[in-house]
């Protein structure tokens, strides 16, 4: 199936995609360098990829909470604001990027989660479709290469001329991510239809009219130390 060329709106802001919020332009400004696209695009990739630490137990769905530009001035975030980030950083360096989601089977949960969610499919699980060459990459930057190192995962790497994906197996050769369905590619934030599907699918997650995780008090990372030490 052909690729659809980019089009303006993947270089433009959206509210979600700030793009063109001081924080994020100085972001893009500080760590897009290479001699061309593709290296800019890799550049980008790592810094937001390993700068901000995955932390799926601090969800929030406001308007605010998805900004690119939060999860600049927070330091870290889940697989959809940093997903967004890149996404943003990218328009800002002029290389056109969307949004693209999935529904994944996430075998790095912890037991806290899997009670509170009472599963371990994530739906709208983000990544970022960057344009390179004439054709659409996927670049997944959820898991920073700390958590990576100091859990067995294997890193997902980005070379701007292959897709990244999530590896379906860690080091030790366990089941670690299993894609179950893809919804496709946006050009912003389908916010409205994430938070209707998280409430409904996850309503331990989102209790009532909450944005916020009920999970935002408890530490992700010590949660899977423990159960790694369990083991």
């Amino acid at each position: 199936m052909p690729h659809r060329p980019a089009r303006p709106q993947h270089l433009q802001p959206t509210p979600s995609i700030d793009s063109d919020h001081p924080a994020v332009q100085a972001f893009a400004w500080q760590y897009a360098q290479g001699q061309d696209e593709r290296e800019r695009a890799v550049a980008l990739y790592l810094a937001v990829r390993d700068g901000f630490r995955y932390d799926p137990y601090r969800i929030d769905l406001s308007p605010h909470g998805m900004r690119a530009s939060t999860v600049l001035a927070q330091g870290h975030g889940w697989c959809v604001p940093k997903a967004v980030l890149l996404t943003a950083a990218c328009r800002a360096a002029g290389i056109p990027a969307r949004l693209g989601f999935a529904d994944v089977r996430n075998h790095l949960s912890t037991e806290r989660m899997r009670q509170t969610m009472q599963t371990d499919l994530f739906i709208w699980h983000g990544y970022t479709d960057i344009w390179l060459d004439g054709a659409w990459r996927k670049a997944t930057p959820a898991f920073n290469i700390e958590l990576c190192e100091r859990f067995g995962l294997l890193p997902l790497e980005f070379d701007g001329r292959t897709d990244s994906l999530y590896h379906p197996y860690d080091r030790a050769g366990q089941r670690h991510m299993e894609y179950v369905h893809q919804r496709g590619a946006f050009d912003d934030m389908p916010l409205a239809q994430i938070v209707a599907d998280f409430r409904t699918v996850y309503s331990g997650w989102l209790q009532g009219d909450a944005t916020r995780s009920s999970l935002q008090d408890a530490s992700f990372a010590n949660d899977i130390e423990n159960e790694k030490e369990a083991r």
